[in-house]
């Protein structure tokens, strides 16, 4: 089954976030902060990079050896990646996907996201981003979610791709072909040793962009504030508690305006709402209805119907 890490925290304090209608603090994971994991990266060597810019009309990708950077700080081993992505289009997902290659090696991703003014604000290390079985479209890969909410009055965001020292003395345990197809078809699965993927300072990484109303990590100065955003850490368990400070008066946000969903996303439900009825598979069938809806469909319902009525 297909797993993907993702993370849920808003870098707000509990009493702001009280204050501000439509959000619930049931929902919120607090993420300590900890800008010494990340590497402290000076802003002027970040602003001569060239940032390749990421929109949610395609997904980018990058081998490193020729498209990658060098950027010489502590921290950090071999090229990097720049990526900008807008950050006037709402709350936004990144999916970020290292493929092993044909010589089993792969690029064990960091992320350092930074708001429009280069401030440090997420980290997610190599740890984060998991191995993912190969799938029909997909190869052996590291991969992980990364959920973002712009502040207000951001543009756009820039997402940092490196590896370090610590990451390249590790491996990669990967699936056996073989076991891959026997747990496929149902089939006793052999007792053959796993191949393990060598961690190297090449590889294949892909960026994918879309936007999401879930609740993410806020990025940039939190309502206007001058002062530095914090860093929070992708993979750090959130404390019990955190307490409360006094909130200043605050202004209801904005209702999102719903954004129309692309044609090739509106495609990817209907045909998995046929597929599903097709099968007999009408709890499958309503979740995607439901999920395609919810991220702003208008055909999903009738095509769920009329694939119901066609099957009966």
């Amino acid at each position: 089954m297909k797993m993907k890490k993702s993370l849920v925290a808003l870098c707000l304090s509990a009493g702001l976030l009280a204050s501000v209608p439509g959000i619930s603090l049931a929902d919120v994971n607090y993420v300590p902060q900890n800008t010494s994991a990340a590497p402290t990266i000076p802003t002027a060597d970040l602003q001569q990079l060239t940032w390749t810019p990421v929109d949610q009309s395609k997904v980018q990708s990058t081998q490193i050896a020729v498209g990658g950077q060098t950027l010489n700080v502590p921290g950090i081993t071999g090229k990097v990646v720049a990526y900008s992505v807008p950050a006037n289009i709402g709350e936004l997902t990144l999916t970020l996907t290292s493929e092993v290659n044909k010589q089993t090696n792969v690029f064990a991703p960091n992320v350092l996201i930074l708001d429009q003014n280069m401030t440090p604000s997420a980290y997610f290390p190599g740890s984060y981003f998991t191995y993912q079985a190969p799938g029909v479209m997909s190869a052996d890969r590291l991969e992980g979610e990364m959920r973002l909410t712009p502040a207000l009055g951001q543009q756009k965001l820039y997402v940092l791709v490196f590896t370090t020292e610590k990451d390249l003395q590790q491996t990669t345990t990967l699936l056996d072909p073989a076991k891959a197809y026997a747990k496929g078809i149902g089939n006793a699965v052999p007792d053959i040793p796993d191949p393990v993927a060598k961690h190297t300072t090449d590889g294949l990484v892909k960026l994918k962009v879309k936007t999401n109303s879930s609740s993410s990590v806020l990025v940039g100065p939190l309502f206007g504030s001058s002062g530095p955003a914090p860093v929070t850490v992708g993979n750090t368990a959130a404390p019990a508690y955190a307490a409360p400070v006094a909130a200043t008066a605050v202004a209801p946000a904005p209702a999102a305006k719903a954004e129309p969903m692309l044609n090739d996303t509106e495609s990817y439900f209907n045909n998995g709402i046929k597929q599903a009825v097709a099968k007999g598979d009408i709890d499958k069938a309503l979740k995607l209805m439901n999920e395609a809806e919810r991220l702003g469909s208008k055909s999903a319902r009738s095509t769920f119907i009329g694939a119901v009525k066609g099957k009966g």
